[in-house]
């Protein structure tokens, strides 16, 4: 993923950032082990909050252990433990995100290819084991690249493969637990994750030559400080259907434990992080 899901740390219970950080370090023990040491490097916190999803919206709790890791060797942390499948499908995931979205950044004509090769092994591995996995990002990352290389204009059209991969992967790591409702919350924060990436970019992008659907959806600005002075109601609108749309999927969905760190995620820290994100761009040009 993108590094964009993070919890608002002032309102995070102690317990739940003990949670958190013992999901983020099992996955990236998991990829270690079933993929390769050097895909470590694409571990995001994106990715523990994946886990803490389908974790909980699966009913099945984590056995947390004490362990040592390559970063952390000195004193031993808490982390998920070795043989949940959940946290191995979950470094699946990463992996394959992580190399169709340098995948992706090469066919846009921004370089990418010696990281790319980091992740070749990692990628034939979960190929192997995981096929379907690489084929829902595959497919989704297809039709994405085709809007935009036709400079698409719409932003819930460019926004919805990406959206679509979401949902998809959650379907399939779920399966029968994947309600309506269990779908939309994956479906609009697959929605979020781009259309945020695509405003983090949105400078770099304008002067770099690359595609960027806010460019094209709001008049061609090239700064954002412009695109918002003008189009602010419209961009600030289309957020804030993302940020209902997930409180609604929320509330429909059933958890088998205390959500406290997903409540917080989805309700406080998307927001927060969005604010935070426009805040900057809207300074740095100001």
């Amino acid at each position: 993923m993108f590094g964009y899901v993070k919890p608002e740390m002032p309102y995070l219970y102690l317990k739940d950032d003990t949670l958190y950080k013992a999901l983020y370090c099992g996955v990236c023990k998991s990829i270690g082990r079933n993929c390769s040491q050097r895909a470590r490097l694409s571990l995001t916190y994106d990715i523990a909050f994946f886990s803490a999803l389908v974790h909980n919206i699966a009913g099945e709790d984590v056995k947390i252990v004490r362990q040592r890791c390559v970063t952390h060797w000195i004193k031993k942390r808490p982390m998920v433990g070795k043989g949940d499948a959940l946290t191995d499908l979950s470094a699946a995931i990463n992996v394959e995100l992580a190399y169709y979205k340098i995948r992706d950044d090469i066919l846009d004509g921004n370089g990418g290819k010696i990281k790319l090769a980091f992740f070749k092994k990692s990628h034939k591995k979960v190929l192997k084991s995981r096929p379907e996995i690489s084929a829902i990002i595959e497919k989704n990352y297809g039709d994405l690249f085709k809007l935009e290389r036709e400079k698409c204009s719409s932003i819930d059209m460019i926004c919805d493969p990406f959206a679509k991969m979401m949902e998809e992967l959650g379907v399939y790591v779920l399966k029968e637990k994947a309600t309506d409702e269990v779908k939309k919350l994956f479906y609009y924060l697959g929605k979020w994750i781009y259309l945020i990436d695509a405003l983090d970019d949105y400078e770099k992008d304008v002067k770099e030559g690359n595609y960027n659907p806010l460019y094209y959806a709001y008049g061609e600005k090239p700064t954002v400080k412009e695109f918002y002075e003008g189009h602010g109601k419209e961009i600030s609108f289309a957020f804030s259907e993302i940020f209902a749309s997930l409180k609604v999927a929320l509330s429909g969905c059933k958890f088998y434990f205390n959500h406290d760190l997903i409540d917080n995620i989805i309700l406080r820290g998307i927001p927060s992080v969005t604010l935070k994100i426009l805040k900057k761009e809207i300074k740095d040009n100001g």
